[in-house]
């Protein structure tokens, strides 16, 4: 206690030293705080369910012929068919195993109407995560074991109580869901908001009840059809390996004596894929989401990023607590020849250095919470339902540690010198002056002053990096003229509308938005445009030929008159679909160049036949090629553009949602505040789904690219900062300890001129030094975030020059005063004051 009370006493004696060392770790533990928010929401936190370490996720790698359907929750790699799962789940294995999918949710519960997201689980879910109800139960198996059969429901937790108001009367209430009533039977517990990140459901409905919650869909017994993600927990005693070896020992036959006879039309090479396919058994605490892949990359980078922050800030506090050692050293000297131990005086140092990372500790809590909010910012709205800007728990425990490790770092060596053996004998030649000019602490802050501009040119030209790929990503020819473009969608299907209606209301919908003012084109897709959607499907093309394993895939979309011309894509050859293209007409279909050319049309494909399914039979072609357009972004505005076609969606009886397309020549916002009322004009109760400007969604596409170059250059700033701070105030010292030497050289005939040029050529050769060791660093880094930039290789000359620049007018900025000040010594002053 009696050193914490002198620590802080000591620590107040020089304020702005202080202050400064705090504001230096304040950031840069800030900013790793932020990120470790991040990383643990994302990346390290597990299941709110008991003994998550149990859990175990599941793939299937391997051919899948026929249908796939993969999302959020992983690739198709891991998606199973309905079939399969209950094969699994009726084999004796180590392991329990559950199912469940996404689905989309209109829910209508006492007039309110929600568009909203669902699961489809099996009645082993809840068991198999181990969890009980806030209210009623939650689903089990016999729930989901009579197909079509079972109209109940889960509500989460968060809409029970934000929209329902926590009301316990809503037990064995009907809710209805995508229009069929259901009944409530419970919620689930508070916290729990399903197995998959970034999808938050608001119900959970039987799996077995697929086809009657999804319009339109079919298949549930469809061996061929795998749609269905399965994870399971342990049981014990079993371990990772004898989990894997029981559920293959269930699975391969049923793939070799079930499936396999149900191929048609295989290669021998890949029938020999398929019988050798084995489930792969992964541990699965943090559920099944694609968000860990994706995300990992740019969270080991920023947290690189900020870690280098960290290191300059530690570094500045260093060479701080050097220069006040050196003006302590006749203290410790005292001290010392009193008989104090130098473990002792070194405890005390340790503690002030300690009491430095703590308090700038607390500070940077401020600092993580305002950086998280920046980061809010700059995600797009669904993935703020994935990470929150709240400081939890295991953040402040971050913060706190790395706050004690720091201290103990950046003083250690301070400590060591301060109190090394020959420091009296050293004070008592000085006759009594500073002994600061040792030259091993000399050294020391030099390599950590040039340390931190390596540190600082590393993050410049990473930030350069991702400054040119953003640059290249703005400058990507989309093919589509997004300027004063409104998007948003409808599901009438799920409310109940039958094909005819919901058809009826697409067309009324259409004319309403055409007669509002300024509107000059009106079309939808059943595929919204650089929304990182892809329908594909085989095809089969007049005078393309081939054989099993032949790639003769492509993606679709179903799409409404005057499409191309509303969104400015230019066709090169044909013409347009029309209202005239609709059920009963000739089937039609427009193709984009990378489909002409994959199936070697070239731009003669107008006037060929297609058909869809992969079928060679010329009598099944009946589909007829009217019009090539220019290849223009579909999915994503960073991917290669797909080979693609077009249908007419009035061709398609079964059509049962849409994303429109308004394009005005005023301004977008006023279209903004129309929609919602023309929509609620024809159906009150029907949701608006995305509404938002078509530049909005691209942004929203890229956000990624924005976010890491806003936050590397944002970085950068900061550490190029703290390492002049450091520069600065290495040199003000060396000049201060050097006064004399500089008052000698100048009597000696030296000008200012030439003194300014000594102490700038110091800087010169550090920044020379550390710029180069910063290069190398960053083109290492460059290599890792290879992933995440456009357009580029792992470094760029351009960035690398301008960072060399920035960083020299920086040090130099940062050696000026101190030069100018030397430069102004007086000798005879000087010598007076020695």
């Amino acid at each position: 206690m009696v050193s914490l009370k002198y620590a802080t006493r000591t620590l107040l004696k020089t304020p702005f030293v202080t202050a400064v060392a705090v504001l230096s770790l304040a950031l840069g533990i800030g900013a790793n705080a932020a990120i470790f928010s991040l990383f643990d929401q994302i990346l390290l936190r597990p299941l709110p369910v008991p003994h998550p370490e149990q859990l175990v996720n599941l793939t299937a790698p391997g051919p899948k012929p026929g249908s796939q359907s993969c999302g959020q929750a992983g690739d198709c790699d891991a998606v199973f068919s309905y079939a399969m799962f209950r094969d699994l789940e009726k084999a004796q294995t180590g392991v329990s195993l559950a199912a469940h999918v996404r689905f989309g949710a209109n829910l209508a519960y006492k007039g309110q109407t929600l568009n909203t997201r669902g699961m489809l689980v099996s009645g082993s879910y809840f068991p198999v995560l181990g969890l009980s109800p806030a209210l009623g139960r939650l689903l089990g198996p016999g729930d989901d074991q009579a197909v079509g059969a079972n109209f109940v429901t889960v509500l989460s937790y968060q809409y029970w109580d934000t929209k329902l108001g926590h009301d316990p009367g809503v037990l064995n209430q009907a809710i209805v869901i995508n229009g069929r009533p259901m009944t409530i039977v419970g919620v689930a517990p508070q916290g729990f908001s399903g197995t998959t990140l970034g999808i938050e459901p608001n119900v959970y409905v039987p799996i077995s009840m697929r086809e009657q919650i999804v319009p339109g869909w079919k298949g549930l017994d469809n061996r061929q059809s795998y749609w269905a993600y399965l994870f399971g927990r342990l049981k014990p005693g079993v371990s990772l390996a004898q989990a894997k070896r029981g559920l293959n020992a269930a699975y391969r036959p049923v793939i070799n004596e079930v499936e396999a006879p149900l191929q048609k039309g295989m290669s021998e090479p890949t029938m020999k894929q398929f019988r050798a396919k084995q489930v792969g058994v992964e541990p699965g605490e943090r559920g099944q989401s694609s968000i860990h892949r994706e995300a990992s990359t740019p969270l080991m980078l920023l947290f690189a990023i900020t870690g280098i922050v960290l290191l300059i800030a530690c570094a500045n506090i260093a060479n701080l607590l050097l220069a006040r050692g050196a003006n302590r050293a006749g203290e410790m000297a005292v001290k010392l020849s009193l008989g104090a131990g130098r473990a002792q005086l070194m405890g005390q140092l340790l503690v002030e250095s300690m009491l430095l990372g703590i308090v700038g500790g607390v500070v940077s809590l401020v600092v993580a919470r305002f950086t998280l909010v920046g980061i809010m910012g700059l995600l797009p709205p669904d993935a703020l339902q994935t990470v929150h800007a709240t400081l939890d728990p295991a953040v402040i425990l971050f913060a706190g540690g790395v706050s004690i490790v720091t201290g103990v770092l950046f003083g250690m060596f301070p400590a060591l010198h301060s109190t090394r053996p020959g420091l009296i004998g050293t004070i008592r030649s000085s006759a009594g002056q500073v002994a600061g000019g040792a030259r091993s602490a000399s050294r020391f802050r030099t390599s950590l002053v040039t340390a931190q501009i390596a540190l600082s040119m590393t993050l410049l030209i990473c930030a350069g990096l991702f400054i040119r790929s953003l640059v290249n990503v703005s400058r990507v020819d989309l093919g589509i003229k997004t300027e004063r473009v409104v998007q948003f969608g409808i599901s009438p299907e799920l409310n109940g509308y039958s094909n005819a209606r919901s058809a009826a209301l697409f067309e009324r919908l259409e004319q309403e938005l055409s007669s509002i003012p300024g509107v000059n084109g009106v079309t939808g897709a059943m595929v919204p445009l650089i929304a990182g959607d892809n329908w594909g499907n085989d095809v089969s093309v007049e005078g393309f030929k081939k054989g099993p394993d032949t790639d003769a895939n492509a993606r679709f979309n179903q799409v409404g008159p005057g499409y191309f011309r509303t969104l400015g894509v230019p066709l090169l050859a044909g013409r347009e679909f029309t209202q005239a293209d609709i059920v009963g007409a000739p089937k039609v279909a427009i193709v984009n160049e990378a489909f002409a050319k994959k199936f070697g049309l070239g731009r003669q494909a107008v006037g060929r036949h297609m058909g869809t399914g992969g079928r060679d039979d010329q009598s099944k072609m009946e589909i007829e090629i009217v019009g090539l357009m220019h290849d223009a972004k579909y999915s994503s505005v960073k991917d290669d553009i797909p080979p693609l076609f077009f249908l007419p969606y009035k061709q398609d009886s079964t059509v049962g949602f849409m994303n429109f397309y308004v394009r005005t020549s005023l301004a977008p916002d006023q279209l903004l505040r129309t929609i919602p009322a023309v929509v609620k004009r024809l159906d009150p109760n029907l949701p608006l789904e995305d509404l938002k400007t078509l530049p909005q969604q691209v942004k929203e596409n890229t956000f990624m690219d924005r976010m890491i170059s806003i936050l590397a250059v944002s970085f950068a700033v900061v550490a190029t900062l703290l390492a002049a701070v450091g520069l600065y105030g290495v040199l003000a010292y060396t000049v201060a300890q050097r006064t004399r030497e500089i008052g000698v050289r100048m009597a000696l005939g030296a000008d200012g001129r030439q003194v300014r040029a000594m102490v700038l050529r110091q800087v010169a050769w550090m920044t020379v030094l550390g710029g180069a060791v910063g290069v190398a660093a960053a083109i290492g880094l460059g290599q890792a975030a290879k992933s995440l930039l456009f357009g580029l290789a792992g470094w760029d000359p351009v960035a690398i020059g301008l960072a060399a620049l920035v960083l020299a007018g920086v040090a130099r900025g940062a050696g000026w005063v101190p030069a100018l000040r030397a430069s102004k010594v007086e000798p005879i002053r000087a010598l007076r004051y020695e």
